[in-house]
Formats: structure tokens, C-alpha cells, sequence
């Protein structure tokens, strides 16, 4: 009979995503995700396969997260998804130099790794669809010209998003990355004014 479990899965995947976020998948040794969760080299390989599985799971509930964040953007007033994209841009107030995991390894193993490009690739799918829909809200509402391509400006501000995180990770002020979200949300809108003083 096999023993049961005696940690925290959840809290062992959570040590794992960090470990990978600060170090890369390359620059990850198994001892190293063996100190980061507590376990045994042994006791890792038993529960979650050889580094590459493990990294696999990380990645994939790391995008679900991402894909569930997305969701909820779409929820709410049609005349406020500007603020939600706007929001969604803005600088947290503490900055993780590390940036995020979807974007530290699409840019190290999507070339190599057929999984994580086709994991990656739905991931961002999923955030330019979210933010089509939501330049669509607010062109239902006025906000932004009828005739705009949604899809391009949706994508406008996914690549914002991205830029915007890689000048946090160079160490870019968070007053100076808002008001470049800001004056992104403003080049898309009709309204500029509505926006400005969010």
C-alpha cells in the first residue's frame, strides 16, 4: 500500500513556480526545486515526475490562472472596459523583478519545447481574444470608434502589457510604466477625456 501524502501539494507547486520564475527552467537544478518545496529528490520524482513534468504542471496552472484573470476582465458594465483594461495595465504597488512565468518561458523554451509553445500560445490567444472583446465593449459604448480593428487594438494593448512588464523587470519606476498604460488606453479611445482622469 503506498504511503500517503504527507505535504502540501499545492504549497509544493507554489515553491516550484517561484523557483522556476527566479532561475529559468535551465538554470533549475532538482536540488535547487528540492530545497525551494522541502522534499527529497526521491520524494519529488515520486509525486510529480523528472524536472521537465514538474515544470510542465507549474507552467500549465500558471496559464490556467492567466486564462481565469482573463475571464474576469470581461465581467462587468460594457461602458467601463476601458478602466478594466486600463486597471489591468497598471503597475502593482510592489514589482516582482522576475516578471511572469508565462513570459519567462515562452522567452526561454518555446523554441525547444513543442508543449510549452503550444501551452504559451493558447495562454496569449486567450488574452488577445479577452482584450478584443473588451475594445468591442467599449466601441458598443461609444468609447472607441466603431470602425477601429478591434483584434489590432485588443493586441495593442496585450503588447503594452508585456513591454510594460519587461521595463518593470529592467527596474522602470511604476509612476513612469503608468503613464505610459495610461496614455496606451488613451490612443485607442474616442473619449480621451473619460479616460485621462481615471
Amino acid at each position: 500500500m503506498a504511503r500517503p501524502r504527507k505535504f502540501d501539494e499545492a504549497e509544493v507547486l507554489d515553491a516550484a513556480r517561484q523557483q522556476f520564475t527566479e532561475t529559468g527552467y535551465h538554470g533549475t537544478s532538482v536540488d535547487d526545486l528540492s530545497r525551494a518545496t522541502g522534499l527529497s529528490k526521491g520524494s519529488l520524482y515520486g509525486a510529480f515526475g523528472d524536472k521537465e513534468t514538474l515544470f510542465q504542471r507549474v507552467f500549465d496552472d500558471y496559464c490556467a490562472g492567466s486564462d481565469a484573470m482573463a475571464a474576469a476582465l470581461i465581467d462587468g458594465p460594457e461602458d467601463e472596459a476601458l478602466i478594466r483594461l486600463q486597471a489591468w495595465l497598471h503597475a502593482p504597488e510592489t514589482t516582482d523583478r522576475f516578471g511572469c512565468l508565462l513570459a519567462k518561458g515562452t522567452a526561454e523554451l518555446a523554441s525547444e519545447n513543442e508543449a510549452v509553445a503550444a501551452r504559451s500560445l493558447a495562454a496569449y490567444e486567450t488574452l488577445l481574444n479577452t482584450c478584443r472583446q473588451l475594445v468591442e465593449q467599449a466601441q458598443r459604448s461609444g468609447l472607441v470608434d466603431a470602425e477601429a480593428d478591434a483584434e489590432a487594438l485588443g493586441g495593442l494593448v496585450v503588447a503594452t502589457h508585456r513591454g510594460l512588464e519587461a521595463l518593470a523587470k529592467a527596474g522602470v519606476d511604476p509612476t513612469t510604466r503608468n503613464r505610459i498604460a495610461d496614455a496606451a488606453i488613451t490612443s485607442i479611445s474616442q473619449k480621451t477625456a473619460s479616460v485621462s482622469t481615471l
